[in-house]
């Protein structure tokens, strides 16, 4: 049920997240140029609302459908798309999610039916005018059909969040959002499910806590500075340089392995991020766009610009609420890594038992050597592909560099698209059988510290030993 839900989770992510930079440039925009930016322009402004309501639905729909249907299911979703652009006076991102997959759907299918009956000569002239006539089709079937689907569930989100606001109850959502990010859920919570709620009350405030609510770094922070003074082991030596990635990298899933080696941690995230949500909502703080990477650069920017003191008061009250928490948590209650790495050796030894994920044979310890074959390409694979992996594919990269390793290529991938020709996969354990599924043949190394990995130093021992005997 968890590869389940992170799979649907992964796939809405995956909708926004290519198209995170256009944004980027929607925020930076707005943040500057609309009636309180800091530079009000109000010619400049005018590319806010368009941006909003027609480029950002519309490239969501074209990577949904890309995902789904390559590049003509890509033309497909946008065309459909415009249905519920145009119907609707809000911005149509959870329209664009829906739409965009499904057209795209419908066109791989029309042209599953039609392999092998097309005229030799014909194939361009359908091509086109499939795409042309289907895609105006769902055009108008999404006008009249999913434009008002949409719109009530819309209104009943908005409805729910209302009346956690009018209640002084919003500080309430931390309790799901902290649990659902260590399971690495968190993109598809901020980007599947707040920032559309986000992006249409910008449109009427001109600001939005939306976007805070998944993004803010304080409770992470504080966590990760507990682990510098009470934590024990390698968690203990990592955690100074997974505060500077996570803090001002903004790539919070360094510190989900912290809570996962302890998991009654996860109080001090929810306190944290109950504490951080309350004093946003006290001081009516809000950005104008999604903030990613959630670091506090990316955050101060697309902060509206009389929050700041409200931002910032929020961060570090959440990161001091959840860093007061943790520390007695850590020394009274806490375990070694090396305790987690045996119960996670354990747990690959069940698994591989119960054929869940053949690759899992090589949980936590390096690929074994009689494998056999010269290693070129390795993934390092995340949720995203776009942070942890990022992250871990450069100390990978640098390790192997510097045990003189030459013609290996090593890449960061999303766990859910995974490349064929990758003969080993470096992810993390919870992450392992989503691994698995995606990319059955390469072999498997799980890790639980991006930084301090020890699977890292034995992987590249392997290597070296696989790579020189085919010279």
């Amino acid at each position: 049920m968890k590869e389940r839900v992170q799979t649907f989770g992964r796939f809405l992510s995956g909708m926004v997240m290519p198209n995170i930079g256009a944004f980027i440039a929607w925020g930076l925009i707005a943040a500057l140029f609309i009636e309180k930016g800091w530079i009000p322009n109000a010619a400049f402004a005018q590319l806010v609302g368009p941006m909003s309501h027609v480029m950002l639905p519309l490239l969501i729909a074209y990577t949904g459908g890309r995902v789904v249907a390559g590049d003509r299911g890509a033309l497909t979703g946008a065309i459909a798309a415009m249905g519920v652009i145009v119907a609707s006076e809000n911005p149509m991102f959870l329209g664009a999610m829906v739409v965009g997959p499904v057209s795209a759907l419908v066109i791989k299918k029309f042209d599953k039916m039609m392999d092998g009956h097309i005229p030799a000569g014909f194939e361009m002239l359908i091509n086109n005018f499939s795409i042309g006539i289907i895609g105006g089709i769902l055009a108008l079937l999404s006008m009249v059909g999913i434009t008002p689907l949409v719109n009530g569930l819309t209104s009943a989100m908005s409805a729910g969040v209302g009346f956690l606001v009018d209640h002084s109850l919003l500080p309430l959502v931390s309790i799901l959002i902290e649990p659902a990010k260590v399971l690495f859920l968190n993109n598809a919570i901020n980007q599947g499910i707040f920032s559309p709620l986000g992006i249409q009350q910008v449109q009427e405030a001109g600001k939005s806590i939306f976007f805070l609510l998944e993004a803010n770094p304080g409770p992470g922070l504080g966590i990760l500075l507990a682990y510098c003074i009470a934590g024990k082991g390698s968690a203990k030596s990592s955690a100074p340089g997974a505060v500077i990635i996570h803090f001002l990298g903004g790539i919070h899933e360094i510190y989900f392995p912290y809570i996962l080696m302890n998991p009654f941690l996860l109080l001090s995230a929810i306190a944290g991020g109950m504490t951080g949500v309350l004093c946003f909502s006290l001081f009516d703080v809000g950005l104008v766009s999604t903030a990613s990477p959630g670091s506090i650069i990316a955050i101060t920017m697309m902060a509206e610009r009389h929050c700041y003191l409200g931002l910032f008061a929020g961060v570090l009250l959440s990161a001091a609420v959840s860093f007061l928490i943790s520390v007695p948590l850590l020394k009274f209650m806490g375990r070694d890594t090396s305790l987690e790495e045996a119960q996670a050796k354990k747990d690959a030894m069940k698994r591989q038992s119960k054929g869940l994920a053949q690759a899992s044979a090589n949980t936590n310890q390096a690929v074994s050597g009689n494998a056999g074959g010269k290693i070129s390409k390795i993934a390092f694979a995340c949720d995203a592909g776009m942070g942890s992996s990022a992250m871990g594919a450069t100390v990978l990269k640098k390790k192997i560099t510097a045990a003189g390793l030459s013609g290996i290529e090593v890449i960061h991938t999303p766990v859910s698209s995974i490349p064929q020709d990758v003969q080993i996969v470096v992810t993390h354990q919870e992450l392992g059988e989503r691994a698995a599924h995606s990319n059955p043949n390469a072999e498997l190394v799980l890790i639980t510290n991006f930084l301090a990995a020890p699977e890292y130093e034995t992987l590249v021992e392997d290597l070296k030993k696989r790579n020189l005997s085919f010279k």
